[in-house]
């Protein structure tokens, strides 16, 4: 393993927490999405077609094989185009390597643009304006929101912030360190990218995604496990530097951490809600319907508008303390 792949990551990491994700430069999720869209209606197609030709088939098989075929596809494909273009890079220059190499890190992250959509939301509420905030809500949590009051906006951002810790911040961290190993930080830091993004865009359990996008679910859930459980840790020492109540963070992270039909999602946010003494979760209105959810946390207060600055230093902290004690282990092995 060389330094340059380790002062890559930093400069990667330090890169999103300064600029983030700027509206006018391209970023390689788009193109990630447009191959999904593209796959999905040709293996669409191709079932309709084959479906009409058979008669009697068994329909959730076919989609359970097309949505496998969807995302084994998408993965290896966004895997071996970042790994040809980091090859091509270093056959030119290793100057231009390690540039392209820093902006496939980077752009797999996403501190500052959570920071800054929670943020929007933040100062919305704290002008009052209940409207804007709904709008901006439903862009990060994909639910109904207009019957939602301040306090539930609240909460959903905190729920928001401390979910996407693990699958924006730290999950994609994890896989360029992981890949540092190998010299393929990027290609493995994006081959998570693309399953995370085939998770949002067709891991639904709804009719129409249900049998089509349960192997981008899954896969999601596997892909996360190991990061999720690391910010169980993470969020509670984050907790202690920031004065919010390690041992309460702790022990409410391990006993709500399986409260969620998500097998990762309850690690960072219980935590949270411990750190914070507040509660997240339960029963919610999606689109004309009561959605239940399990509670997580104690209710030791009421939220405040400055918890939602708080989940964001949890998050930050967390993520530093993740980079400090991952880069130590990879200097260490690099000496031995």
């Amino acid at each position: 393993m060389s330094l340059d792949l380790i002062f890559d990551i930093v400069l990667a990491y330090l890169l999103d927490l300064i600029i983030g994700d700027p509206y006018w430069l391209p970023h390689p999720v788009r193109a990630i999405g447009w191959l999904i869209i593209r796959l999905e209606q040709f293996l669409r197609s191709l079932i309709e077609i084959y479906c009409n030709k058979i008669g009697n088939v068994n329909i959730v098989k076919i989609e359970r094989l097309a949505g496998f075929i969807l995302t084994t596809f998408v993965v290896f494909v966004t895997f071996i185009i970042v790994f040809s273009i980091l090859k091509i890079a270093a056959s030119i220059s290793m100057v231009l390597f390690h540039i392209i190499n820093v902006y496939f890190i980077y752009s797999s992250m996403a501190v500052k643009c959570l920071a800054d959509e929670a943020m929007k939301i933040y100062i919305m509420l704290k002008n009052e304006n209940m409207l804007a905030a709904k709008k901006q809500l439903v862009m990060l949590l994909n639910r109904d929101t207009k019957d939602l009051s301040k306090k539930e906006i609240m909460l959903g951002v905190i729920e928001c912030i401390s979910e996407n810790t693990v699958d924006g911040v730290i999950s994609p961290l994890f896989y360029a360190i992981v890949g540092s190993f190998w010299g393929i930080s990027a290609p493995l830091a994006y081959a998570f990218k693309a399953a995370s993004t085939l998770d949002s865009m067709v891991g639904h359990m709804n009719e129409k995604y249900i049998n089509f996008g349960k192997f981008s679910a899954k896969i999601d859930d596997v892909t996360n496990y190991i990061p999720a459980r690391l910010s169980g840790i993470l969020i509670p020492l984050s907790s202690f530097f920031c004065g919010m109540g390690f041992l309460k963070s702790f022990s409410i992270m391990i006993r709500d951490r399986k409260n969620h039909k998500s097998p990762n999602s309850a690690y960072p946010e219980a935590a949270v809600a411990g750190a914070l003494g507040i509660r997240l979760g339960g029963p919610y209105p999606h689109f004309g319907k009561i959605v239940k959810k399990q509670t997580i946390g104690e209710l030791v207060k009421e939220v405040e508008l400055s918890d939602i600055r708080k989940a964001i230093k949890l998050m930050h902290i967390a993520t530093f303390l993740f980079l400090i004690f991952s880069l130590g282990i990879l200097v260490f092995y690099n000496t031995i």
